[in-house]
């Protein structure tokens, strides 16, 4: 099985495409994102998966844990779980910038008091586009760099829709592969940040923005993508989904495999990155590497909600509705429409079956709470993005709903880095923001520059009095004295 620490795995699986409405499978030699028989999404799936059963939970343990520490290129990345995520592929198909391995960081003790949980942050934003966007591509480009080889391709055009992380991934995928691949991206204008428009332009790829929100330029991209020869790389590429489940794996091992009392708070967004997370905990604890599944809580803000509506009534009562969006600060989560919700109900109804029925929930926060959740977090020294401030806001409901208890720690996914978001503090900070956001800033927690005076420096002037004024005037604005 390759198990030595720098040794590629020799283990091949069988992968197929696995629909989540009728049930339907297809080989994975081709590229599908729906189902030719119902139009419904995909999980894959190894059909060799039992035989990874034989190997006991310890092994893997040891082997995962080993490969933390390997020196070769192919196994550095998410690939370091390679027999659970795409054992189809062979090394020189494997693209890997170096995704992954990004740190679980716990909260300092004041945070923690704070909040009155035991909580940590992972850090998505230290992957290589600073998002955890890079996952999902390293398994959809490696399955589509396998196909290049494979069928002899002479060009391949790559199209996703975004509300920025995923064009910053792909379009740095894609330079990253280069020739015979391109990238295109479309954008709802005007609901992208500055910092994230800037990622896709600087990678190469051709930028294109439309009117309307996020829902409407995915709906472009499926029209592309079943019309035109392109390669699409949103969630419903389940290869995308595969890469995410290693979001899990890297939780787990950073617990050392001890899972019990541990709850994972998940931005639902377009719900790709929840039944990725799901379904990685699914496997290790069918394969026996935890013994027992840590809560999933799923945050969506008020402002986009349907997983939250769906599952906030009995079971009887449920039917599932997309919703209108309204502006939101988490621009990622601003989808009324999740392509991944049907991936998201087959695996929760999995995981409550194995996890009990609080195993999986699904939590609704404000737009205020979101915000002031990501300087909350960042006055203590993280790097919470909109989206991390939304899961630390999540988990601050779900304690106020009694949901969860004071001995289990949190686990909050910051998907992306905060400087992507830095026009949202700013907005705070200015008190800026449009009606539309439902935000009022509290002025405890607005942080804007002060400028001091001090004397008039040149290089013809007293430098020595131009330093002695402005340092008075410091010293009278920090309350400090001569020693």
């Amino acid at each position: 099985m390759g198990r030595t620490r720098d040794a590629f795995p020799d283990y091949r699986g069988e992968m197929e495409y696995v629909c989540q409405g009728c049930g339907s499978r297809f080989p994975a030699t081709e590229l599908y994102y729906t189902c030719p028989d119902c139009g419904g999404v995909f999980l894959l799936k190894d059909k060799r998966f039992a035989e990874l059963m034989e190997t006991p939970g310890d092994t893997w343990r040891e082997i995962f844990d080993a490969r933390a520490a390997s020196k070769n290129p192919a196994l550095q990345g998410i690939f370091r779980f390679y027999e659970l995520v795409a054992p189809i592929l062979e090394p020189e198909d494997i693209v890997s910038p170096g995704e992954g391995q990004t740190p679980v960081v716990r909260a300092n003790p004041h945070l923690e008091k704070r909040v009155g949980q035991p909580l940590a942050f992972k850090n998505e934003g230290q992957n290589p586009s600073a998002s955890f966007k890079d996952r999902g591509m390293a398994c959809a480009f490696s399955y589509l760099h396998s196909l290049l080889r494979h069928k002899q391709w002479e060009r391949l055009l790559t199209v996703c829709a975004s509300t920025g992380d995923t064009s910053a991934s792909a379009a740095m995928y894609a330079a990253y592969v280069g020739p015979p691949v391109t990238s295109v991206v479309l954008l709802p204008r005007g609901k992208v940040t500055p910092q994230q428009l800037a990622q896709p332009l600087g990678s190469g790829a051709r930028v294109l923005e439309l009117r309307g929100v996020f829902d409407d330029c995915m709906k472009v991209v499926e029209y592309l993508a079943e019309n035109c020869p392109v390669a699409l790389l949103n969630s419903k590429n389940s290869w995308r989904i595969l890469g995410q489940e290693t979001y899990a794996f890297e939780v787990a091992q950073w617990a050392d495999w001890q899972t019990r009392d541990k709850a994972v708070f998940v931005p639902i967004g377009n719900a790709g990155n929840i039944s990725a997370i799901m379904a990685g905990f699914l496997k290790l604890h069918k394969l026996g590497i935890i013994r027992e599944l840590p809560r999933i809580f799923g945050v969506q803000s008020r402002h986009a909600d349907p997983v939250y509506r769906y599952y906030s009534v009995p079971p009887q009562e449920r039917v599932y509705e997309p919703v209108s969006v309204r502006a939101s600060a988490a621009q990622a989560a601003m989808i009324g429409n999740p392509v991944s919700f049907p991936r998201v109900r087959a695996l929760a109804e999995e995981y409550q079956a194995r996890a009990g029925e609080s195993g999986f929930q699904v939590v609704q926060v404000s737009e205020q709470d979101i915000v002031e959740g990501m300087l909350e977090a960042n006055r203590h020294g993280h790097i919470a993005c909109t989206q991390g401030g939304e899961c630390l806001a999540g988990l601050i409901r779900a304690r106020g709903e009694g949901a969860i208890s004071g001995d289990t720690t949190a686990v909050l996914n910051s998907t992306a880095h905060s400087l992507k978001f830095q026009s949202f503090q700013q907005m705070y900070f200015e008190d800026s923001f449009p009606p539309e956001y439902d935000i009022e800033p509290r002025s405890e927690l607005i942080n804007q520059p002060q400028a001091i005076q001090g004397g008039e420096a040149s290089p013809e002037g007293d430098r020595r009095a131009f330093i002695a004024q402005a340092a008075a005037e410091v010293m009278d604005r920090l309350g400090l004295s001569s020693s």
